[in-house]
């Protein structure tokens, strides 16, 4: 593995525990979108199209997924390649 990649993979190991903390705030903000989901697919309307405001954060809750996605996978990446 050339240097540039052992550099980058040494750097993301320090800053594991920041994208962690990151991760689980993203997962917590999950919760509620879990609600307005299951409520959108229960077609019950007390959480879901309320307001087309509430409705568009609560959709967009899963755009922000993407990074977490992303952050995991460098972090076992970063963690095998080290052997931790």
């Amino acid at each position: 593995m050339d240097y540039s990649k052992t550099m980058f993979l040494d750097w993301w190991a320090r800053k594991t525990t920041e994208w962690v903390i990151l991760m689980a705030v993203i997962q917590v903000i999950q919760i509620p979108h879990m609600v307005w989901n299951g409520d959108l697919l229960l077609e019950a309307g007390y959480v879901s199209r309320v307001n087309p405001v509430y409705d568009f954060i609560l959709y967009g809750v899963d755009l922000i997924e993407i990074p977490s996605i992303m952050i995991a996978l460098l972090t076992i990446v970063a963690r095998i390649k080290n052997g931790k």
